[in-house]
This record gives structure tokens, sequence and C-alpha cells, in this order.
């Protein structure tokens, strides 16, 4: 299985990675959009992480890049506020598999990524 993780604060990106990486799983980290971008484009990716608040870029425009480039990849939005917290995220973003905030422990990260990387 192959995990993209995008988020702008690397370390945060790295704690995730570690504790998905523990099942055995390719990850890798992209903290822009054209960053992310260029990996979609390049890689086959079983499961996106994306932040819906980017620091540089917009986290939509990745979102319909991998819905159009990788339809096969589900995606978990992350976000440390309260946009999108109507659950509205699943009828703007086809390729939406969930959705949760950042403070979600890494372990409870990980287990949804093995849940949908082998569905």
């Amino acid at each position: 299985m192959r995990v993209l993780i995008i988020e702008s604060r690397r370390p945060l990106a790295e704690l995730w990675k570690r504790h998905i990486e523990r099942q055995d799983v390719e990850v890798s980290v992209a903290t822009s959009t054209t960053e992310a971008i260029k990996m979609v484009r390049q890689n086959e990716i079983d499961v996106i992480i994306l932040d819906l608040v980017l620091e540089e870029g917009s986290a939509m425009a990745v979102a319909d890049y991998a819905c159009y480039r990788r339809p096969e990849a589900r995606v978990i939005y992350v976000t440390s506020t309260t946009f999108f917290s109507d659950g509205s995220v699943f009828a703007h973003m086809p390729n939406a598999c969930g959705y949760v905030q950042t403070s979600t422990e890494p372990a409870d990260l990980a287990a949804m990524v093995e849940h949908l990387g082998t569905t």
C-alpha cells in the first residue's frame, strides 16, 4: 500500500508517517500544493491524507487533481478548523472517505489508513 500525506507542518506529517509505516506501508510526505500534485502525477497512491488548510496553495486543487489523476485513491481529509464540520466535504469531494480533526490520535489515523487501503 502507498500513502501520501499532504500537510504543511512537517513535524505533524512525520508523526503520522511514523505511525502509518509501522503497518509496513510506503509513506511519502508533501508540504505544498506543487509538491503534492507532482507526487500524485508521478506515483501510484492508494490513500491520501490531506489537510484542508495548507499554508502554501490549495487543498481543493490537490483534491480535484487527485480525483482526476488517481480516482481509485481514497482520501482522508484532516483539519484543525470547523470548516466542513457539517460533513459537507462528502458532498463536495467525491474522493472523500474520511474526515477527522488534526488532533486525532496518530494510531487512530493509521487504523483508518489500514482499513481504507485494504477495501
